[in-house]
């Protein structure tokens, strides 16, 4: 007669020192089959070094036997956030056990009762719908909403041809007449290189975009990504002077499209836009990815280049069991009345 053994759920709340310690935690945040960027320890540890700092960061996690949940988190004054920021295309928890999710998300909502009051974005319709559950079945009031959209394309087979040729008319004139000019040069770096990073800063510095957040965080990013062989740098010149700049990486079959800047004094030469024709290229027929994400935004232009709009949600919650917590909670009771936002586990 065989012995039956009871299996417990710990529930603990982990440095993100600790995580990479642990080998199990470290798998779920490594470079695997379905991760992104953004789920990857390294990009939370430099998250939480460059970003975030001095604030606290960390890691809520479930175990029940084999199966695992973690939820990264950094701890502010008003409660609980998603340890992320304007570089991070999605924040959300990471399980191994689908079927285990609900019960270990569960049991991680309860052990945040201490703070009580958490805002997480932006999450995938999967994770949002699995997160809100888990933060009612807890006890908190919990209110999902819209938070951005995600651009993204799905070549789905086709050459960079065959894709180019259904782009709006506008946008292939433009390249075929600049391109015919001859005026800007391309390269696209696939290794980092301390004097193209300078070129990027110093467009950057001289585009519309706001000031870089965090420059240094990016650069190290840059540093370890062309290290792994997945950076592309794209680099557009005009009589040797850099004058427009892309930032992607390739990551398990997805070209992810993080910075991109240009010179508005060569604006006429639509280097940006010759740029772009050539890092999708690059991406369809060199790197054959699956999937090229544009990132949260909603961005006119990026509408010429993209075919799919993906939402990201963001989940407010606030435990009534706090007291300094009950307007927060007042709150989120009053939008859901308003309005009842609960994705589909499907986007």
């Amino acid at each position: 007669m065989g012995t039956t053994v009871a299996v417990t759920m710990k529930v603990y709340h982990a440095e993100l020192a600790e995580a990479q310690a642990d080998p199990a935690l470290a798998a779920l945040f490594a470079c695997a089959p379905g991760a992104t960027p953004f789920d990857r320890l390294d990009w939370l540890r430099l998250m939480a070094d460059e970003c975030l700092a001095p604030a606290r960061t960390l890691i809520a996690v479930a175990r029940e036997g084999e199966a695992l949940a973690a939820l990264p988190l950094v701890e502010g004054p008003g409660g609980y956030g998603a340890l992320a920021n304007w570089y991070s295309f999605i924040a959300r928890p990471r399980w191994n056990d689908t079927g285990a999710a609900p019960r270990l998300m569960t049991a991680i909502l309860r052990s945040l009762t201490r703070v009580g009051a958490l805002s997480f974005a932006p999450l995938p319709a999967p994770e949002a719908a699995v997160l809100h559950d888990a933060a009612r079945a807890a006890g908190w009031i919990a209110r999902l909403g819209h938070a951005d959209h995600n651009h993204v394309l799905h070549p789905a087979g086709r050459d960079f041809a065959a894709w180019w040729a259904r782009r709006p008319g506008p946008l292939r004139e433009t390249v075929r007449r600049k391109q015919r000019k001859g005026t800007v040069d391309i390269r696209i770096a696939r290794a980092f290189d301390p004097a193209d990073w300078d070129a990027y800063e110093a467009i950057y510095a001289q585009s519309w975009k706001p000031a870089e957040g965090s420059p240094r965080f990016l650069r190290r990013f840059a540093e370890a990504e062309g290290a792994a062989g997945r950076l592309r740098l794209g680099l557009a010149s005009i009589d040797g002077l850099a004058v427009a700049t892309q930032f992607w990486t390739i990551e398990d079959g997805t070209a992810f499209i993080h910075k991109l800047a240009h010179s508005p004094a060569a604006a006429m030469h639509s280097p940006g836009t010759l740029l772009s024709h050539a890092l999708f290229a690059m991406a369809f027929d060199e790197d054959r990815v699956a999937t090229i994400d544009f990132g949260t935004g909603d961005d006119a232009y990026k509408r010429d280049w993209m075919e799919d709009v993906r939402p990201r949600y963001r989940l407010e919650a606030a435990y009534p069991g706090t007291l300094r917590r009950w307007p927060m909670a007042g709150r989120i009771v009053a939008k859901s009345v308003l309005r009842l936002a609960r994705p589909e586990a499907h986007g």
